[in-house]
């Protein structure tokens, strides 16, 4: 599982809350237990100084001792939940209550992650990539390619608008089944509305879901966010962006172009490219730029980095949300692109 150590330590200290809580509750109980069976503190105590006695037994050679330990015990536990019992009270109302019985709130079965860190961290990731409610809508399960004609011929590369989709979905789709075995890197370009956005969700959830670090932000999101690391006062920059975009498991950088573009936007994304490429980290991006429109923003060395890093994908097409608005004219909710 890919986390940063910030937010696996923010994760561990969830754990140890927890269990610290839980040990809380017990005592909780216990006390309310002795006010309702006065008689349950003196078994305890019964059965704390017979452990000391028959450990001492053990210790000075009497092989006995441990048998006759675990028959007095045995009974005076039965006696025990004759008590709770006859108070109302579960057997294992005295012992602890995890919310997790499998790994007993310690996010581990032996060295393996159990199944509660893992959603927890999926759960980490998602939050904190602020796409939680987005993704529920658009993913792969709701992508519907319905919307694209095959009719509309593109000029430049002489494909229908529906053939260009249809690479591009198997393409990120295979860009996610692939991402932990497959250095890749993404460029969706092309047309207004024709579903850039929404493959790159898809692309999101996917690897969130398999609980990767993702960090998505908009080209205006991520230039500010470096600008106020390198220019913001200490109070407000965020001394951990440059790691975080340099290191994330996954960065999408969605609808470059939309940026005030001058010399520090065109130097700090040829720098994030260039730093996640030799560190073999993924990259997505979509833009409404031509690759024309791209070499000309950005220079001619940010071109040539995407240009031979990156599986260029350019779709086409009449704006899908507009379709999609006039559609439900006729009653219809379906989720889109």
């Amino acid at each position: 599982m890919a986390l940063s150590n910030s937010q696996y330590d923010q994760l561990m200290r969830t754990y140890e809350l927890r269990q610290l809580d839980n040990e809380y509750r017990l005592r909780e109980r216990y006390k309310a237990a002795c006010a309702r069976i006065p008689t349950l503190k003196e078994l305890d105590d019964t059965i704390s100084s017979l452990s000391v006695s028959q450990g001492r037994l053990l210790l000075e050679g009497d092989d006995s001792a441990l048998a006759q330990l675990k028959e007095q015990l045995s009974l005076l536990f039965i006696r025990k939940k004759e008590l709770l019992d006859s108070a109302g009270l579960p057997a294992d109302y005295l012992e602890l209550h995890y919310t997790c019985p499998d790994c007993r709130d310690t996010g581990y079965i032996g060295t393996d992650k159990c199944h509660c860190l893992k959603k927890a961290i999926v759960d980490l990731l998602y939050t904190q990539s602020n796409l939680r409610e987005i993704l529920m809508q658009e993913n792969f399960s709701t992508f519907c390619t319905d919307y694209y004609s095959s009719n509309h011929i593109d000029k430049l590369t002489g494909r229908s608008a529906q053939e260009s989709m249809q690479t591009a979905l198997r393409v990120c789709r295979q860009f996610t089944d692939t991402f932990s075995e497959e250095f890749c890197n993404i460029l969706l370009y092309g047309d207004t509305g024709v579903g850039k956005t929404f493959l790159t969700h898809c692309i999101a959830k996917e690897v969130m879901d398999k609980s990767y670090s993702v960090i998505y932000f908009s080209a205006v999101q991520l230039f500010e966010c470096l600008a106020k690391s390198t220019f913001g006062k200490r109070e407000e920059a965020d001394d951990n962006a440059f790691h975080h975009v340099y290191n994330c498991d996954l960065l999408i950088i969605d609808d470059l172009g939309t940026e005030l573009s001058n010399s520090f936007t065109i130097s700090q994304l040829f720098v994030c490219l260039n730093e996640r490429i030799l560190r073999r980290k993924p990259t997505v991006i979509s833009t409404n730029l031509t690759l024309e429109n791209i070499k000309s923003t950005y220079s001619e060395r940010i071109f040539s980095r995407i240009s031979s890093n990156y599986k260029m994908l350019r779709l086409t097409g009449d704006d899908i949300r507009i379709q999609k608005k006039l559609l439900n004219l006729g009653g219809t909710n379906d989720v889109t692109p």
